[in-house]
């Protein structure tokens, strides 16, 4: 079946996100290996992207680590610099799959101002066809109930979307409900998905 509408997953899709990287930079790769083994950065981002308020939720990660306040507020100060740098071939295939008349989704762990903050650095973001955010939700991938309210909110049936995303269990979750899937490794893989669904022609390169 021809896909009637794709889905981009955001994070390592169209925009990098790789909190390690930033922080190998700011405070050197031992220093920060030590910081996210005392303390669970990733567990306080997951409580973000369920809709809890990014600047109180850092604060009280700070209070509760006083001995490595400045690095965790530092998760706040930095955050656009962890979510960079956009990924351009990806942002290319997303504009030429609009301009073809092809509906396209966002389906993202993302947190409500972190998102509105993304959305004001990167045009793109504020493109979509629909948005399914996880803290504007209350759910996030891989759990069901996301999959279902796209499905539910966009009236496309679940074998007529096509959803890209870079991690195997939020495939996983999708191709359980009848999704077609690609497990995005890069923009050059996700375009030669997009031609062989017949949405895109041979002829277009990612830029």
């Amino acid at each position: 079946m021809t896909p009637a509408a794709v889905v981009f997953d955001i994070g390592n899709v169209l925009v990098e996100w790789h909190p390690e990287r930033h922080y190998d930079r700011l405070i050197g790769p031992e220093r920060r290996k030590a910081l996210f083994a005392a303390v669970d950065l990733h567990a306080m981002n997951l409580r973000v992207d369920l809709g809890a308020p990014f600047a109180a939720e850092v604060a009280a990660m700070a209070d509760a680590h006083p001995e490595w306040r400045a690095e965790i507020l530092a998760w706040r100060e930095g955050w656009v610099e962890m979510c960079s740098p956009a990924i351009p071939g990806s942002v290319a295939l997303l504009r030429r799959l609009r301009a073809r008349g092809v509906p396209v989704f966002a389906l993202s762990n993302f947190g409500v101002d972190t998102y509105a903050t993304a959305q004001g650095v990167y045009d793109f973001l504020k493109e979509f066809d629909a948005e399914f955010i996880s803290g504007h939700l209350g759910v996030m991938k891989p759990d069901a109930a996301i999959y279902e309210r796209l499905e539910r909110d966009t009236g496309v049936a679940p074998g007529a979307l096509l959803f890209a995303d870079d991690r195997p269990d939020n495939i996983a979750a999708a191709a359980a409900r009848g999704w077609q899937t690609h497990l995005f490794d890069g923009p050059e893989g996700w375009a030669a998905r997009l031609v062989a669904a017949g949405l895109l022609p041979e002829t277009e390169e990612v830029a």
